[in-house]
């Protein structure tokens, strides 16, 4: 079944007061008009704005993994401390999760196109600034705040706007999609950013991505609309054009008002607690964990990475199936599916590590592969049927909580490992913190009032 309620000529987003109280809100009332001649509801302009979309979240997202590659080439080169370069990443983290919220404000306040595009020029100034610092404080400024920024940017909240205004069929499917995509860029490039940084150092391959970023920045500004009234065609799915809501004003202000009015519903804590848990088993114990995880059982890192971008192959094609279901199913059972599966590989690791690469780890590999992002397009449907037209900027804080359980696993994973001497101890608790969030997301609500 679909998992949106038809997108009519109504748009309360759009309205909303610069600061509304206690969920007072102004309403621009909306008219729409037919679709012009020869203009029809498949329209394929909303296929190339997500297109578009998926590039851009690509290239941010190909910047999120390079400091793990950056370590030991600065350290080698500049004797900095791990720990000062680490910092970096950390501080990268921490923008990128709190940054999504106020981005989805900012992109009803000055359009979506011109916020994309800018992000992709913070990130590209970010990675170029980084080719020619000095000293460790600014690798936590350029790579740390300004790519952080950016890239928080160009998050799944980014990808729920595009879906949100763009298509009413299909939704779910394009949601799956763009989530993908964020994935793709993260681990499916991680070799060859390996390769590239080992062949040529560190700073070729860093200016390579910036101007990678700033080609994709030329493409946003010249091919992606605000909304499809902007072209004049209804959305993917629609019957009519629907005129474009009027710019909303106090991004920041609201965004923040959004959180507070969420905040006292049941739902927010129960979507932002299960993303929690979802941010700690996936990349927050993945991404800095797992090459040491895989040295311990002998494992050469180049493998340990390339079964990392098997994972990330396969996170794509989950994404995008899990947005198909959607369409389809309740969430709720999908989420509850999802973390079950989750926590039976996690359980199941310890088993399938080897010195080398078996069918079971391969297997491992493509299962929680399915799983790791599949997460995120019910709980965008959750977040939009629950909250309507907030529910991007919900889903953006739902993801900076994503983020918070991220960073903890990664600190905390490694802390177990030093106390106990293996990581055993830590797929057993993350696999139970799985089950939790499995039986939580029976429990969420989804109808409004």
């Amino acid at each position: 079944m679909a998992i949106l309620l038809r997108i009519t000529a109504i748009q309360t987003l759009a309205g909303v007061a610069p600061c509304r109280k206690a969920g007072a809100m102004v309403q621009h009332v909306q008219t729409s008009s037919p679709s012009p001649p020869g203009s029809r509801p498949g329209t394929r302009r909303a296929w190339v704005v997500a297109a578009v979309a998926g590039a851009a979240i690509v290239a941010a997202g190909a910047f999120t993994t390079v400091p793990g590659l950056l370590i030991s080439p600065l350290h080698q080169q500049y004797a900095w401390d791990r720990g000062h370069i680490a910092l970096a990443a950390s501080v990268n983290m921490i923008f990128f999760g709190f940054t999504a919220p106020f981005a989805a404000a900012l992109m009803e306040r000055a359009g979506i196109r011109r916020v994309a595009a800018g992000a992709l020029l913070l990130i590209a100034a970010g990675a170029l600034l980084t080719s020619v610092m000095a000293a460790p404080w600014q690798l936590v400024v350029y790579w740390g705040v300004l790519i952080g920024l950016g890239s928080g940017c160009l998050t799944m909240t980014f990808a729920a706007m595009i879906t949100g205004r763009w298509f009413v069929r299909r939704r779910g499917l394009v949601t799956g999609v763009l989530s993908a995509s964020s994935h793709l860029g993260q681990l499916v490039f991680l070799p060859l950013l390996a390769w590239s940084v080992d062949r040529f150092g560190w700073r070729p391959s860093v200016v390579t991505l910036a101007l990678a970023a700033l080609a994709v920045s030329a493409v946003v500004a010249l091919l992606l609309r605000d909304h499809p009234a902007d072209v004049g065609v209804p959305p993917y799915g629609g019957e009519r054009v629907v005129a474009r809501p009027a710019p909303a004003t106090g991004a920041a202000c609201r965004t923040v008002t959004v959180l507070i009015d969420a905040a006292r519903t049941g739902t927010f804590w129960l979507l932002a607690g299960m993303f929690v848990i979802c941010g700690a088993t996936t990349n927050g114990i993945m991404w800095s964990n797992w090459v040491p995880v895989a040295h311990e059982h002998g494992m050469h890192a180049t493998a340990a990475a390339s079964m990392l971008s098997l994972i990330g192959v396969f996170s794509a094609l989950g994404a995008a199936v899990s947005g198909w279901l959607t369409d389809r199913f309740d969430p709720r059972h999908l989420l509850a599916c999802f973390f079950t599966v989750r926590a039976l590989t996690l359980l199941a690791l310890p088993m399938v590590l080897s010195a080398t690469v078996q069918p079971s780890l391969v297997v491992f590999a493509v299962v929680y592969g399915l799983v790791d992002v599949a997460t995120v397009p019910p709980v965008i449907a959750l977040a939009q049927r629950r909250y309507g037209d907030d529910g991007p900027i919900v889903f953006g804080w739902a993801n900076s909580a994503h983020q918070l359980g991220a960073g903890a696993a990664a600190f905390l994973g490694a802390t177990a490992r030093d106390l106990f001497g293996t990581y055993d101890a830590v797929w057993a608790v993350l696999s139970a913190t799985c089950v939790v969030a499995a039986l939580t997301a029976l429990t969420v609500r989804m109808s409004r009032g």
